[in-house]
């Protein structure tokens, strides 16, 4: 078990029928407290149904309502078969008492198959199964009625029923040509392993559990207006019961479209923000920290029930909608420099490296720093000092051999400068020889935002920050106020995140009232607009009803034609980093067999120039850029061809000199012509050295003509004699 919880793979003999055997478990990542939180209410098909062309499997069916969150599941191949659980869904996990079931169902007139003959001749019946297991009939004009005592009994807590059993009613079909049902009859299940919600019956008004089965045949309305009588017996308990944990975390969901909703969901999983309190005492491989994080001004029921002012996730800023420096386009955005100064959206990455102290060839190492050298990067003890900032190619531990009485400095290796934190080491008594084992240091990354970092608003709105452009040619409003953030107003049309907008101006008027505003969803309707409530909110406090205001130039000081809309924005920094992305080689490792640049940041690898890009630069004419990319960028090399019989395989080292008449001949026909040309080579094919000419050509071409000469497919080139490429 331990190792199936460790790797996800399933050790079995006979495969147990299962259509995979690995991935059944992941590991809890704490990239901030949603990220946690969601592993735990994830459902994922299985890795079969990700090779499938199908798209049914990946659809959202009406059973799926309030049990499966519509907007929490990824874009990409993922779609639709990694889904979360929505807020209000429970999992019964617990076998329940269903004995006294058949002796209810009895009272109330079930025949039992050794009474089913005894009821009156031409009366039709619906069979009953509880669990998959039939247990008789009842009279089809007595269903209703027992299907609704049975419920009532269950909402009653009645103990001879569980409340997490779910009670169905399957009615047969009136269109005898088009029988659109299951199979008619009453259908009880109280099995482990199923979903179930909480929603309010009306008829006993009391919170019922329902499940995914029993849904299909009710009628559950949101609003107590669209009520049937004599149809309807159930209403959600609030609208919001829609959405998972993350997804109840988006402010004015309702007034988004909806793929944005979906970007929100799995941005809001990668922010950086608080993912635990005892950071400094933990040893995660890595952990992402915002220095000073803030509560949104805009806040759910859920944010509070979820107690996530305690891991706060972004940082409130103060966003003008406007087109203004051209560093805004296509999603950029720029940030004001003394806002960055002054410590907004600062981060921190803590990574915890393990030094390993025994293994088989050192087992008489430990860590001791040499006396009889001065190290002011080392402490007495031979571990780095905590607080200190190391640089690259400091030594920051030292070991000693007690074999062989060698010490050895060790150089720190990370290319930016850290801050040494917590430093433990770890003993294992159990251990051959006893003794220290390894070591744990932890290390401070500052990482605060420069041009490339990836930002986001709660809303599915992403941008890269551009620009830290001084706030003193940044616009200012007649009050004084200067933007954090510059957000281009092309970013709203396509994408019609009206969310956003209300909550900059929602945001406006917490800030000037000093309160916190509700930015659930389905709170507001036709009939009581959020415009309309927070434009009268900003007109109460002398600001424009629509949360536009004038502003001046920051160049010039003049003022703009134009309003801008100006207001509040939770906005949260992504864990996607410029640090951790960019790639630049001139020199490097190469592929020991064609040459080229190896491929991966961490091995200095270069950048893959694909066939698009090919494309383009024929496109554009620019033969002379192809080239040097293609060819002296990547893997040009020389060989040696045969102009007789355009072969590159063909040439060999001749240990005979060429004879004078083919030098004399060969001057003779080429007076003027500066050739590449070795008296030591020779064409096998042709037993001839006149034609041999020296060539620039791929590594890679190369290997693809020994390839292919090893299948017996020779390749032949056409080679233009140097005399008329010089054109003398």
């Amino acid at each position: 078990m331990a190792y199936f919880l460790a790797t996800g793979n399933l050790v079995t003999r006979v495969g147990l029928a299962l259509q995979q055997e690995s991935g059944f478990s992941v590991i809890a990542e704490r990239i901030n407290q949603l990220r946690f939180v969601s592993h735990f209410r994830a459902i994922h098909r299985g890795a079969f149904f990700m090779e499938m062309r199908t798209t049914d499997v990946r659809k959202l069916r009406p059973e799926a309502w309030g049990f499966i969150c519509p907007v929490h599941t990824p874009d990409g191949a993922p779609c639709g078969l990694l889904n979360h659980v929505t807020a209000s869904c429970e999992i019964v996990t617990h076998l329940t008492d269903n004995s006294n079931v058949t002796s209810m169902l009895a009272e109330l007139g079930m025949y039992t198959q050794k009474t089913v003959s005894m009821a009156p001749s031409g009366e039709e019946l619906y069979p009953v199964l509880m669990d998959g297991k039939f247990i008789g009939y009842v009279p089809i004009a007595k269903a209703a009625s027992i299907e609704r005592y049975l419920r009532c009994a269950k909402v009653a807590k009645d103990a001879r029923i569980p409340y997490t059993a779910e009670i169905a009613l399957v009615r047969r079909s009136t269109d005898i040509k088009n029988i659109q049902t299951q199979y008619p009859g009453i259908y009880i299940l109280s099995d482990p392993g199923r979903l179930i919600r909480p929603v309010r019956n009306l008829a006993l008004d009391s919170v019922e559990h329902i499940g995914t089965f029993e849904q299909v045949y009710l009628s559950v309305v949101l609003d107590p207006e669209e009520a049937e009588p004599g149809v309807t017996m159930h209403q959600e308990l609030h609208p919001s019961c829609l959405f998972s944990f993350a997804g109840n975390l988006i402010p004015f969901p309702d007034h988004n479209q909806s793929p944005r909703n979906v970007y929100q969901c799995q941005m809001g999983k990668q922010t950086m923000g608080t993912a635990v309190h005892a950071w400094h005492t933990r040893a995660d491989n890595k952990m992402y920290r915002l220095q000073f994080p803030q509560q949104p001004m805009l806040k759910l029921e859920a944010y509070e029930k979820y107690q996530m002012d305690e891991y706060p996730l972004g940082t409130n800023a103060c966003v003008a909608v406007i087109s203004y420096t051209g560093y805004d386009m296509e999603d950029a955005m720029t940030i004001n420099k003394a806002s960055y100064q002054r410590g907004f959206a600062h981060g921190t990455v803590i990574k915890v490296e393990r030094i390993e102290l025994v293994t088989e060839r050192e087992k008489k190492t430990i860590f001791h720093k040499n006396p009889r050298e001065e190290i002011k990067t080392v402490g007495p003890d031979g571990l780095p000092i905590p607080g200190r900032r190391y640089f690259m190619d400091e030594v920051y531990y030292v070991t000693f051999n007690m074999e062989t009485g060698d010490f050895r400095t060790h150089k720190f290796h990370y290319a930016e400068p850290a801050y040494c934190g917590m430093v433990r080491i770890v003993e294992n008594s159990e251990a051959p020889g006893g003794g220290a084992q390894h070591a744990l240091i932890q290390w401070r990354i500052e990482r605060n935002p420069i041009i490339g970092d990836k930002f986001a608003s709660r809303h599915g709105q992403k941008g890269i920050n551009s620009f830290l452009w001084p706030t003193e040619s940044l616009p200012f409003s007649e009050t004084g106020m200067v933007p954090d953030i510059i957000f281009n107003p092309h970013g709203f049309p396509s994408r019609m995140t009206i969310g956003m907008m209300i909550e900059s101006m929602a945001g406006k008027c917490a800030a000037t009232h000093g309160e916190n505003y509700d930015a659930s969803p389905f709170v507001f309707n036709e009939d009581n607009t959020a415009i309309n409530h927070f434009g009268e909110l900003l007109t109460k406090a002398g600001y424009n009803y629509y949360g536009n205001e004038t502003f001046y130039s920051g160049v010039d000081g003049r003022q703009m034609e134009m309003q801008i809309f100006f207001g509040i924005v939770y906005y949260q920094r992504l864990r996607h980093m410029i640090a951790d992305k960019f790639q630049v080689r001139a020199t490097g490792p190469i592929d020991p067999i064609t040459h080229q640049p190896v491929k991966g940041r961490k091995k200095g690898g270069g950048i893959r120039f694909g066939e698009m890009e090919r494309d383009a630069i024929i496109a554009h004419g620019t033969s002379f850029v192809l080239q040097d990319r293609l060819l002296n960028c990547s893997d040009r090399d020389v060989a040696y061809a045969c102009r007789r019989c355009g072969s590159l395989l063909s040439v060999l080292m001749s240990n005979k000199k060429q004879s004078f008449a083919n030098k004399r001949r060969f001057h003779e026909e080429n007076e003027d012509a500066q050739l590449d040309y070795t008296e030591t080579q020779r064409c096998r094919t042709c037993d001839r050295d006149d034609q041999v000419f020296l060539l620039q050509v791929p590594r890679v071409f190369r290997f693809l003509t020994a390839e292919l000469a090893a299948m017996n497919v020779k390749i032949k080139l056409g080679i233009e004699h140097p005399a008329k490429i010089t054109g003398s």
